[in-house]
């Protein structure tokens, strides 16, 4: 773990001098072609850096904020779109949002003191971007939560962590119990873990720029319907990196093919292939093996099965609709079973469960002694 840890360090201190070159040399060249050309060495670096890492959490990790989040949003910012344009005001926004998974609340009242460089008349352009694109993909607008609405989210952090920390003691059993019990730890496990570590991850940028930042994760149990779960509630980051790398281009494509009223279903499909191949890569990053591409497929099934919910949807409107009580259930379901089908059976061929078990209970150890031995002190 002491390797792991220096190759963490070196690999994070390579990839924010690669970060410092792109803010002040690259942003100075017009966007197009050619700031892209001056960006492929570090498309490069952020895709071979990750390899020097073996466990699932750091390499994980670092592969996701690199190679899928880091390098999507540098594509953007070399034709001068995405959450890098236009250029944030210092070194240390830039490198917190190329490389973290965040997302600022596009609110100007909360983001007063964001305010990017070449902003005019008072108004942020970021704002009024996210603004005109909501208004164009409004089956992508979050959705209201009742229960986060109840709750402080502070609370409900606390509550997912002791969960957490539950699930990863009942593997001490896991000879004594059954088949489906131990898929359903590993659903929740995959889950808490996610929106835990990516809260964390955001925490030093919240904490020390004041940033107002949107969840990553809106309570995806409560979804409706397979729109509902991966457009609003299911890792928004990703959602809102694949919608302008991806779904807006391939949608514009589109429209000359099929027309406006069908553009969309091409996209949404495009997208969930881009998805399940990208999680191909971190999976081979992770587990050092050949791509059974039984994930890609998982994201194709629910590609087509979103494609297929956005045409009935259009043809039956308004007339009729299935209660919240049956939909989210058969929804919850649905991901669950071909999760089990398509997603789990690679992490469970490659041995995956049982390394993440082990490096989980080592993080918990690690985490517990400190506040054991100051708990001591204290009483």
């Amino acid at each position: 773990m002491e390797g792991e840890m220096k190759n963490l360090i070196k690999v994070w201190i390579v990839a924010m001098a690669s970060l410092c070159y792109c803010y002040y040399a690259v942003a100075r060249i017009r966007g197009g072609m050619l700031r892209l050309l001056y960006l492929l060495p570090i498309f490069y670096l952020f895709t071979i850096l990750p390899l020097t890492l073996h466990t699932v959490h750091f390499g994980g990790t670092t592969t996701f904020f690199l190679v899928w989040l880091g390098n999507f949003k540098l594509l953007l910012f070399a034709f001068e779109q995405g959450p890098l344009s236009p250029l944030p005001p210092n070194l240390f926004h830039f490198i917190s949002i190329a490389c973290l998974p965040i997302k600022i609340k596009q609110d100007p009242i909360l983001n007063k003191d964001y305010k990017p460089l070449n902003t005019r008349n008072g108004k942020n352009p970021s704002y009024q971007k996210a603004k005109n694109s909501k208004q164009s993909s409004p089956n992508l607008e979050p959705s209201s939560n009742p229960l986060t609405t109840k709750v402080p989210r502070s609370i409900l952090f606390l509550i997912k962590a002791l969960l957490l920390a539950m699930i990863i003691r009942a593997y001490d059993h896991r000879p004594n119990l059954h088949p489906s019990v131990i898929f359903a730890l590993y659903c929740g496990h995959l889950y808490l873990a996610l929106e835990i570590a990516l809260a964390l991850a955001v925490t030093p940028a919240r904490a020390i720029f004041g940033f107002e930042l949107e969840p990553q994760f809106n309570e995806p149990y409560l979804a409706t319907s397979l729109q509902d779960f991966w457009g609003r509630r299911w890792n928004l980051m990703v959602t809102s990196i694949l919608r302008p790398t991806v779904y807006n281009p391939t949608r514009r494509v589109s429209v000359r093919v099929v027309g406006p009223r069908w553009a969309s279903l091409p996209a949404v499909f495009a997208t969930f292939l881009v998805s399940g191949l990208i999680h191909e890569v971190i999976y081979y990053y992770i587990t050092r093996a050949n791509p059974t591409w039984e994930v890609t497929w998982f994201f194709v099934l629910h590609g087509l099965c979103v494609v297929i919910e956005i045409v009935v949807k259009k043809a039956v409107k308004d007339r009729w609709k299935l209660h919240r009580a049956i939909s989210g259930p058969l929804t919850i379901g649905f991901v669950a079973v071909t999760g089990a089908w398509l997603f789990f059976p690679q992490i469970l061929s490659s041995h995956l469960d049982d390394k993440i078990i082990h490096e989980s209970s080592i993080l918990i150890a690690f985490i517990s002694w400190p506040l054991y031995k100051f708990s001591n002190l204290l009483f």
